[in-house]
């Protein structure tokens, strides 16, 4: 009688094996077809002379795109701005995300009137935040260089957006000035889950409050400072609406980052081919990014987000 039943139990236990790969199949295969063909599609293109300008005389032309990429000094200008836009984007907007987390953490008067409108430009499209920031400081009718002229902190009107660095400068603004609500959001919802009596004991203690900050409380966050470090990072990485709304990459492409740079190839000189390798080689540089990220930081090791 065992015998016959055995055929049973092991058709029942392939069924548990099998059920959650069955559950997860129509999500894989919606994301291969959403953004495996594109992928690979984009990854051959990049082995191809393809232009719109010359619709009939795409083909292959091997290394070519990749050869001109690397071989033309200004990818050098663009990978330096996109270093500095990155490093001082992330850089800042963490700082001030997790003080303005632990300001808003404690009670006070109109406290939830503060939060929203602290956290108003997470709710704000980067479209608008950059027309914002371009009428801001706009050269001729900007509402900056009036400021700073009645302040008489200049003597002549800057043209922000048209002079080398500056432009650059008000970019990285606008993208810290949308960027930290997030990192406050998160934090401030990391801060709200550390249990009140740890604090207490610590008090008690005789502990000071930098040191609850490094004994205590910033262990409690590190799980959602390393996954929002590593997101924000890809996320303004890829980034390319505020160059191309503010300045669209001028003058003379010295604003431009890696994704505005590629934009601009793609749907501005329509050379599709040179843009796809310019994503590839973008997406093997997140990929190591992100690699060496969890790496250095032990993101295993670092808990539950």
């Amino acid at each position: 009688m065992s015998g016959k039943k055995k055929p049973y139990r092991l058709d029942q236990h392939r069924k548990k094996v099998m059920e959650p790969y069955l559950f997860i199949l129509p999500v894989v295969l919606a994301l291969l077809a959403m953004y495996g063909y594109p992928l690979i599609n984009g990854f051959i293109m990049s082995f191809q002379k393809y232009s719109l300008l010359a619709p009939k005389d795409i083909h292959f032309n091997n290394f070519e795109n990749y050869k001109k990429l690397f071989g033309q000094s200004e990818t050098l200008m663009v990978v330096k701005n996109t270093v500095i836009y990155v490093v001082c984007t992330v850089g800042i907007s963490f700082l001030l995300g997790l003080t303005l987390a632990l300001a808003l953490r404690k009670n006070f008067r109109g406290r939830g009137i503060y939060q929203a409108m602290v956290f108003m430009p997470w709710a704000c499209s980067g479209f608008v935040i950059g027309l914002m920031f371009r009428w801001s400081f706009n050269g001729e009718y900007g509402v900056v260089n009036e400021i700073l002229l009645r302040l008489g902190v200049i003597k002549e009107a800057i043209a922000w957006l048209g002079t080398p660095g500056y432009s650059l400068a008000v970019i990285i603004m606008a993208m810290i000035w949308m960027a930290i609500p997030f990192f406050a959001i998160m934090y401030l919802a990391a801060l709200q889950s550390i249990p009140a009596d740890v604090y207490e004991a610590a008090e008690l203690d005789g502990c000071t409050g930098i040191r609850r900050f490094f004994s205590i409380t910033f262990p409690y966050i590190r799980p959602t400072v390393i996954t929002t470090l590593l997101l924000r990072t890809i996320w303004v990485f890829n980034s390319y609406e505020l160059v191309v709304v503010i300045t669209n990459g001028g003058p003379a492409n010295t604003s431009q980052t890696l994704a505005s740079y590629m934009y601009s190839k793609a749907y501005a000189n329509y050379d599709f081919g040179f843009a796809a390798a310019l994503g590839v080689v973008l997406m093997v540089v997140l990929g190591l990014y992100a690699f060496g990220f969890m790496k250095i930081t032990k993101y295993d090791q670092a808990g539950d987000f």
